[in-house]
């Protein structure tokens, strides 16, 4: 005879380990858009000079983040460290993998040159383990369709980093209709170089490529999307027409007033030369992140009709501050700057299943580099062993129960030095500009306290200085920009 406290106990224990398995095979989907150069005030919701419903219907679904940093103010070293959870100075990727020559006008006369160039032969160090391949062994299928940006040799590129499937450009960026960087084609289908698509809008092929893998993949298994889009990012094509502005499709252009002056006179490569009008260059920047929003919102579509949008997470962000036409207001500076323009961006994040407050505005000091632990933590992955991580498990966080356990970020691009202490920002612009700044009062850092507040420079400079001279550079060596 059972007893009644036993059979008490029996269906507890019988309960509990239902909702476990529950919890074990509902594990949540995650679709990780990121946009480029995209400006922090560049959201309809905050600017009315810009159309971007699904954005916008993003932050009235989940929580915007008005805090959130990225490791380095622009693309590549950016995108190692969200991918991987480590400063760029730690994971290898500390500066950009590209050429030069091109700024100069230069397009490369054949392949055999291309191929020994710096663009060509660089890459993320083959040991570091980034997100997808830590979700792999909990049955994710893992796609990226976008912007790859850490190196084109096969042992770097998305299938040798954990990927499924992957297709997009492999640079920085391209010419969004030839596929084109600065002459060089650099679309890739999975470790092959494609012409498949040659003369179609990149953002439209990125789209198409995401829809056809949740058709394929959601609600069969767990799956980890990552969409990183090259837009608003300017056109890296020669043509000086070109060059210093974002194609975008002609349908999109027209939601915008119409552009009196296209060209203008003036200077590309040392030489007299037709170039994009202010106006224009305004104008095509919005109508190309308008496109992009509207391929969100074929995706954001999918997952409701699919009946997964309730256990699915969403997080979007710009890789770093805005740039040609963008608006980063209040922000001071821009992309490559290490003010906040370069560094805080746009950033959203919905997911209803997990608690995560809907029409929510979250100000706690929060960086990319949280994405990864976040995401392991909640797939039940497990973390690699024996590689440090700079992020933060950031859930409690957003969902309002704890208080950031972020206090400090700092950052190197070559000479351009920033560092956050709590709310206190300084900013070192090669020497030329920058200072101490109360960030809860002075958030587009105008107001100087250097010589106000002396001991919290000195404080704020020593906490950097420990940060490089002891954690950075006496950490494990990463190529290719470390010396070892």
């Amino acid at each position: 005879m059972i007893s009644l406290r036993t059979l008490v106990v029996f269906l507890i224990s019988s309960f509990c380990f239902s909702l476990l398995s529950v919890a074990q095979s509902e594990r949540p989907n995650i679709l990780m858009i990121v946009s480029d150069d995209q400006g922090y005030h560049d959201l309809g919701l905050l600017n009315s000079d810009i159309i971007t419903p699904n954005l916008d219907r993003l932050a009235r679904e989940g929580t915007r983040l008005s805090s959130f940093y990225v490791a380095w103010p622009a693309c590549t070293p950016s995108r190692g460290a969200f991918l991987s959870g480590r400063y760029p100075q730690r994971n290898g990727i500390c500066d950009m993998i590209r050429n030069e020559a091109p700024d100069y006008g230069h397009k490369y006369p054949s392949w055999d040159e291309y191929d020994v160039t710096w663009e060509r032969i660089g890459g993320m160090d083959t040991r570091e383990i980034l997100l997808p391949a830590v979700l792999k062994p909990q049955g994710y299928v893992s796609g990226i369709y976008g912007k790859w940006d850490l190196g084109i040799s096969k042992r770097f590129l998305p299938l040798a980093k954990g990927f499924d499937d992957f297709y997009g450009l492999v640079n920085t960026g391209i010419d969004y209709y030839t596929h084109e960087r600065y002459g060089v084609h650099s679309m890739y289908r999975n470790n092959e170089r494609t012409e498949e698509d040659r003369g179609i809008y990149a953002t439209y092929l990125f789209e198409r490529e995401a829809l056809r893998f949740l058709d394929e993949h959601a609600g069969d298994e767990p799956f980890f999307l990552y969409v990183p889009f090259n837009a608003p990012h300017g056109s890296s094509a020669l043509d000086p027409k070109i060059r210093g502005t974002v194609q975008a499709p002609p349908e999109f252009e027209a939601l915008y007033p119409e552009v009196d002056e296209l060209y203008v006179a003036g200077e590309r490569y040392g030489k007299k030369a037709q170039v994009s009008s202010k106006a224009k260059r305004y104008r095509d920047y919005r109508a190309a992140t308008t496109c992009m929003d509207a391929s969100i919102g074929k995706l954001l579509d999918v997952l409701d009709e699919k009946g997964l949008a309730e256990n699915t997470i969403v997080i979007f962000f710009a890789d770093n501050g805005g740039s040609g036409g963008a608006n980063n207001g209040p922000l001071n500076g821009h992309k490559s700057e290490t003010w906040d323009g370069g560094l805080r961006v746009l950033s959203m994040v919905r997911w209803p299943a997990g608690g995560i407050p809907a029409g929510a505005v979250n100000d706690a000091f929060l960086s990319s580099m949280e994405i990864f632990p976040s995401l392991a933590a909640v797939t039940g992955a497990s973390l690699p062993e024996g590689v440090v991580l700079d992020g933060y498990d950031w859930w409690p966080t957003l969902r309002g129960e704890a208080e950031s356990p972020r206090t400090t970020m700092f950052w190197k691009r070559r000479n351009r030095l920033g560092a956050r202490v709590n709310n206190w920002k300084w900013v070192d612009m090669e020497g030329k500009s920058g200072g101490l700044f109360d960030l809860s009062q002075d958030l587009g850092e105008t107001h100087d306290l250097s010589k106000e507040q002396p001991e919290v420079l000195k404080m704020v400079k020593a906490k950097y200085e420990a940060w490089y001279q002891k954690t950075m550079i006496d950490a494990e060596p990463r190529g290719p920009f470390k010396d070892f």
